[in-house]
């Protein structure tokens, strides 16, 4: 049997990560908010160390490149879901709900490419990797701070989330446009 590589434990590390914070959130502290963005910015951090180490190390491997978008995709849904639980967070709703559905139609796109040989063709972009990072900054910031305070962190992070709700479709509309020519309607 072969020993699991770093940057796969650090995918399942992260895995590990999504029910601790989902469990610290709603931990009746004051601090509890706070602790949940860190260990969300702390799974955020080995998403891009594995992703380093692995091409740094040459140890990509099949499994790896299959885990870690499901990981990633977990740990974004999980957070929205927590955010959008909040009484006071309902108008976050919206760019939830865009930014989940657009990860499934991006995958099941990916999906669907890759059984007809065209996989490579809807590789992640560079609006891919923007988009990912204003989404887990403003997702760092929407947790940590209590709903109940309205202020300027709090304004930031809703005006990101909706920013990468906009950046979300922009890049579907561009995995789409890619793809489009492979589409056969009927």
């Amino acid at each position: 049997m072969k020993a699991i590589k770093i940057p796969t434990l650090l995918t399942l590390f992260r895995l590990f990560l999504v029910p601790v914070f989902v469990v610290v959130f709603y931990l009746p502290f004051g601090w509890a908010h706070v602790v949940t963005a860190a260990i969300f910015a702390l799974a955020g951090l080995t998403d891009w160390l594995d992703g380093y180490l692995a091409r740094k190390w040459h140890q990509e491997t099949e499994f790896g490149a299959f885990l870690d978008p499901v990981v990633d995709k977990i740990m974004v849904a999980f957070a929205l879901v927590l955010l959008v639980s909040e009484p006071n967070l309902f108008f976050i709703a919206i760019p939830a709900a865009i930014i989940i559905c657009r990860e499934i139609v991006v995958s099941a796109l990916r999906e669907w490419m890759s059984k007809i040989g065209e996989r490579a063709s809807v590789a992640v972009n560079y609006i891919g990797k923007v988009k990912t990072a204003i989404q887990m900054i403003a997702i760092i910031v929407l947790l940590a701070i209590n709903p109940l305070s309205y202020g300027f962190f709090f304004f930031s992070g809703y005006i990101l989330l909706y920013f990468a709700a906009l950046l979300t479709l922009w890049s579907m509309c561009m995995y789409l446009k890619t793809a489009w020519p492979n589409f056969k309607l009927g």
